[in-house]
């Protein structure tokens, strides 16, 4: 794993509700192909953070990779509701889309 990975997981164990370290940490998993720990990150990140909404998007694409549709589905509904809690007009659309696209 990268340099990267271990900065973050250091910044993490300082601060394990820190939002961009938790964001950052997860999304690294998604490119090194760590599905499962990316969406463990996300979980946690929405646990300290439940109005990220696009940690909801990002979650909701991992679980589709992961073939788990029916847990993108509530991400991404529970992310819609996040971002209307935050008036973020834009996340709310970008995540209807991606709930619309799953049918």
């Amino acid at each position: 794993m990268s340099d990267r990975l271990e900065v973050l997981r250091n910044i993490l164990a300082e601060d394990p509700n820190h939002r961009l370290a938790r964001y950052g940490l997860a999304m690294e998993y998604v490119k090194a192909g760590c599905l499962e720990d990316a969406v463990t990150e996300f979980r946690a990140l929405l646990a300290s953070h439940p109005d990220y909404a696009y940690a909801y998007f990002h979650a909701g694409q991992t679980l589709e990779r992961l073939a788990r549709l029916d847990d993108a589905r509530q991400m991404y509904t529970d992310g819609i509701a996040a971002a209307g809690r935050a008036a973020d007009a834009h996340a709310a659309s970008e995540l209807q889309a991606a709930l619309d696209l799953l049918g």
